[in-house]
């Protein structure tokens, strides 16, 4: 599959990952519960050793989308579920997703934080180097061990508590698929692992989790504890049913071209949230900037 788009975050998600890094939340902000709430009504989940079930408050199925990973910008006025960075403000009334980079480093600036920090949490080669998404320029981290896997989420569970404090509905942990980059010193069971942890911090905070593409790991949906589904261009590599049996509908599908997103909504507009993006998710106003739903 291509590389995610979501991975372009701006400068300010690179500075600040540091200081989010050692636990510091995301801006503060009440919970958003608009009137006409278009999400359905809370629903019990857990994920690993969850113990009594929680509530987490689940997308509807038909809720117009819009990705806003770059810096946010107002949504369209039938818009009702937008994802953002995990450094970004929820959208005031609408469904909040909370983008984290859970699986690799962000680039840049970031880098060079977790080599100077957790060198040891970085994904190495047999040379002894990082193990590196040569598209985005974003080393893997390395979730090969319980050990490892549990020093990651002393780094990355603060972010997901970042997010239900700042008042986000659910949490979307990207490069769930990293181990298809990893020169063979990852497997899907080891992304099965590490994100059982996530959905649980996740529940915990009762925030929902979704799935970031992979539909390898559909299979093990309810045994991680995914909630729903955020899906790259599910049109174009025939994967939308597959999801669509999984969540019953429950999918934000982003497209990136159009004949694609034609397709997606011809054969799955009414049952799913399709939104063509442009590929650099850029904010409205901007020049290239292409958001259409359907």
């Amino acid at each position: 599959m291509v590389p995610s788009p979501s991975r372009t975050i701006g400068l300010v998600a690179l500075v600040l990952a540091p200081v989010l890094a050692l636990g510091t939340a995301c801006s503060a902000a009440g919970p958003h519960r608009a009137d006409g709430d278009p999400a359905s009504p809370s629903a019990s989940a857990g994920g690993a050793g969850s113990g009594a079930p929680r509530q987490v408050r689940l997308p509807a199925a038909d809720a117009e989308f819009d990705y806003q990973l770059d810096d946010p910008y107002p949504p369209a006025g039938k818009v009702r579920a937008v994802s953002r960075d995990r450094t970004a403000e929820p959208a005031d009334g609408l469904y909040n997703i909370c983008y984290v980079n859970a699986f690799q480093t962000q680039p840049g600036e970031a880098v060079t934080w977790w080599e100077k920090r957790h060198p040891d949490l970085l994904l190495k080669d047999d040379g002894g180097d990082p193990v590196t998404d040569e598209d985005w320029d974003e080393p893997l981290l390395d979730i090969s061990t319980p050990a490892r896997r549990a020093a990651l989420m002393d780094i990355v569970g603060p972010w997901i508590d970042g997010c239900a404090t700042a008042g986000y509905d659910a949490v979307e942990p990207d490069n769930l698929d990293s181990y298809e980059r990893s020169d063979g010193k990852l497997t899907s069971r080891h992304a099965a692992a590490f994100a059982r942890l996530l959905a649980d911090r996740a529940h915990d905070r009762h925030l929902a989790v979704a799935q970031k593409n992979t539909s390898d790991l559909l299979p093990q949906r309810k045994r991680i504890g995914f909630d729903f589904a955020v899906v790259e261009e599910c049109a174009r590599y025939q994967e939308c049913a597959d999801f669509d049996d999984a969540y019953d509908g429950r999918i934000f599908d982003i497209e990136y071209v159009s004949k694609d997103f034609t397709a997606a909504c011809r054969s799955w507009g009414e049952s799913l949230s399709v939104t063509l993006r442009d590929r650099d998710v850029r904010p409205a106003g901007t020049e290239g900037h292409v958001r259409k739903s359907c």
